[in-house]
């Protein structure tokens, strides 16, 4: 018998590999990783640290990759915000 989390876990599992394999996903992640490399490049984070790069305002609400747009946090405050 599956547990209520892990059917929840799958469910949404199966909704961002959908949302993340469709052609605006594919941009977005683009998108998100070219902040990271310009922040790499700024000398702001190294390529193996832990920070994370947050949007200001997501890309998903009209945000771009301004420097003024974005802001180095650790990845779990970064996922816990999640388009908020």
């Amino acid at each position: 018998m599956v547990s209520k989390s892990h059917a929840n876990y799958m469910r949404n599992r199966d909704w961002y590999l959908a949302r993340e394999a469709s052609p605006e996903g594919v941009k977005k992640r683009v998108e998100r990783d070219q902040a990271r490399t310009k922040e790499i490049k700024a000398g702001k984070i190294s390529p193996h640290s832990k920070l994370t790069v947050d949007h200001k305002k997501p890309l998903s609400r009209g945000g771009g990759n301004a420097a003024s747009n974005l802001a180095l946090v650790s990845g779990r405050k970064n996922r816990q915000k999640f388009n908020h």
